[in-house]
């Protein structure tokens, strides 16, 4: 199959049109000094966030200190679009040439954009390692104003509570130098081993109302294992295991490193983390079917999982020995190190 004769399975560019059109001026009311304010603090402070997650972790000596983007949410939907059609380029196979292909990568793409719109509006930021020339500190303003003056929590030390999560995320993919490539080479083997038949994606596509619906009804996991159904590969699941490991360690000690920076920088994390976290299991029904559908609720579990394990290895061998785990892929926890640290502790520490 030519270059030339192969179409994209998704069209991104469509994808980053649609989801912008549909964020486009959305967003809150607020004053413009406010709202410059805002900016210039998130700016700011991702810096000096950077420097404090350094001083707890010991990760990052001598990197350059650089600030992040500010976005609105259209900024966000076009720069996911662009870091997701770099993550899976390589692993996405073409559809071959045929009439309903362009169809099939538009119809995929309009979805993905309608995806992406849903959560452009809740994203606070993100760290996404394959945009822009060696990575992207995104921060999304109007997401930040309205958190805060849902939760009604001081301002100026939300913003760098948020900062601080996203600059954690940064220094874990710049400060250990394999991370990148390993999660990258990670997504290519899960992806193109879904897709690799020639029905692959047809065949995904079959077996997700299903996957779906017993997600839906899952409840200790947040419908993981009804989705690792899809996988139908001892290969695959073992992928895919590594994947939601890795994310779970990222996701916790990112939350772990903004919360644990004290109230010497941020007065009001104690309130902050107690209403953010009543928030982030709220919502409306509605609300709630699509976080599911999309994940976010078993997402919401990484957090809270891998933050404890952070916490448990720690208060065990200390901030240098957590470290361990970015010395190589070997060092990293799997799945069920996540549930019991201290098996974790016992390998690696022997």
């Amino acid at each position: 199959m030519s270059d030339e004769k192969a179409r994209p399975v998704v069209d991104w560019s469509l994808a980053a049109s649609t989801g912008a059109f549909l964020v486009r001026g959305s967003g809150p009311s607020v004053p413009l000094a406010e709202a410059q304010l805002a900016v210039s603090e998130l700016r700011e402070f991702s810096v000096d966030a950077e420097a404090h997650v350094r001083d707890l972790t010991g990760l990052g000596a001598g990197l350059p200190l650089l600030p992040g983007e500010v976005v609105d949410r259209p900024g966000w939907v076009r720069a996911a679009a662009a870091g997701l059609d770099s993550l899976t380029s390589n692993a996405l196979r073409a559809l071959p040439s045929n009439p309903l292909a362009p169809v099939l990568a538009s119809g995929a793409g309009v979805q993905t954009g309608v995806v992406l719109a849903f959560l452009a509006s809740r994203v606070l930021g993100q760290y996404d390692p394959f945009g822009g020339d060696g990575g992207r500190l995104l921060l999304v303003a109007p997401n930040v104003v309205t958190a805060q003056q849902a939760m009604q929590v001081p301002g100026r030390d939300f913003r760098l509570w948020v900062c601080l999560h996203e600059s954690t995320h940064r220094l874990q993919f710049t400060a250990v130098p394999w991370l990148r490539d390993y999660f990258a080479d990670e997504v290519e083997r899960l992806v193109g081993g879904l897709t690799a038949e020639d029905d692959g994606v047809t065949d995904l596509l079959g077996r997700l109302p299903e996957a779906v619906r017993e997600a839906k009804r899952a409840k200790e996991d947040g419908g993981i294992a009804a989705l690792t159904q899809l996988l139908r590969s001892p290969q695959q699941r073992e992928v895919f295991d590594k994947l939601l490991a890795l994310s779970t360690l990222l996701e916790g000690h990112a939350d772990y490193v903004m919360d644990a920076v004290g109230p010497g920088v941020v007065p009001a994390v104690e309130l902050i983390r107690r209403r953010f976290t009543a928030r982030r299991s709220g919502g409306g029904f509605f609300d709630r079917l699509l976080r599911t559908l999309l994940g976010i609720d078993a997402k919401i579990r990484q957090y809270a999982q891998g933050a404890a394990f952070t916490r448990h290895v720690v208060d065990r061998v200390g901030m240098s020995g957590f470290n361990a785990v970015w010395t190589s892929p070997n060092t990293l926890p799997d799945r069920a190190e996540i549930a019991d640290p201290e098996a974790w502790v016992r390998r690696v520490h022997g």
